[in-house]
């Protein structure tokens, strides 16, 4: 099904095309013209508004304080956005293997000019091996036009994002649009890099949101999780308090 809006703005690399559609209400990125890569509101240019966004920020929910956060897979720039928006004192790195998507994101994303944010022109796998900055939370959002990219179902891959997390991190993943087939293989990588310290559930898109601890899962009673995301929610202006709920209930299944 074709994107509905304007074409704004179509470029290609050798990596294929890159399209910007705009609507009365809002900017969308998309690779083939079909499909959201990214979607930024006109009246609220730092918010997230796709809904496996919104979910993958309840890393959050279990880290006392957040200072540095990478980002694997910039696309429009939005969750980038959203944390520099919202914390003030974080600095975001954030991993694009297309300088061409950069550019997208500054020219028509309002992707900001600050010293609070690193873009590195990288492949995800050779930065994350190689990379000396630690993260309190790492978020991997790697697809590109097929679905998602294979190098993020790679033990290797996954170790170095382990790696890469400060002692209390965790790894943040989305998984869309992927066969049975390689989300077992990547459920198993995943089990075995961080021995079962795993959060999983799923949000009425279809992504599958799981988060990967680098050390123990913390231990957050019902009230204190539901009060983290109540402060949250008011503080990035998500339903937090949803995506708790989700976690709750997956864990008690």
């Amino acid at each position: 099904m074709d994107i509905k809006g304007t074409c704004i703005s179509s470029t290609e690399d050798e990596h294929g095309p890159i399209y910007v559609y705009q609507t009365k209400n809002s900017r969308i990125l998309s690779f083939d013209g079909k499909i959201y890569q990214s979607c930024m509101k006109l009246n609220d240019i730092n918010g997230l508004h796709l809904g496996y966004t919104q979910a993958m920020m309840s890393g959050l929910l279990f880290l006392p304080t957040v200072n540095i956060a990478t980002i694997m897979g910039l696309g429009a720039g939005s969750m980038a956005k959203c944390l520099l928006n919202s914390f003030v004192n974080i600095n975001v790195h954030a991993v694009e293997y297309r300088e061409a998507v950069v550019n997208a994101a500054k020219d028509y994303f309002y992707l900001p000019d600050t010293h609070r944010i690193v873009t590195h022109i990288d492949d995800a796998v050779h930065h994350i091996k190689y990379t000396t900055v630690k993260s309190d939370v790492i978020f991997s959002d790697l697809y590109n036009s097929q679905g998602m990219e294979p190098n993020q179902v790679q033990s290797s891959y996954l170790r170095d994002c382990k790696n890469a997390l400060n002692v209390n991190g965790v790894l943040v993943l989305n998984i869309w649009h992927t066969s049975v087939e390689l989300r077992q293989e990547l459920d198993a990588l995943l089990a075995l890099e961080f021995e079962h310290r795993l959060i999983s559930f799923e949000v009425d898109s279809g992504n599958r949101i799981i988060l990967a601890f680098k050390n123990a899962i913390p231990q957050i009673e019902t009230e204190q999780l539901m009060r983290n995301a109540q402060i949250l929610q008011q503080q990035i202006n998500i339903p937090m308090a949803r995506y708790a709920e989700l976690i709750l209930n997956t864990q008690a299944q």
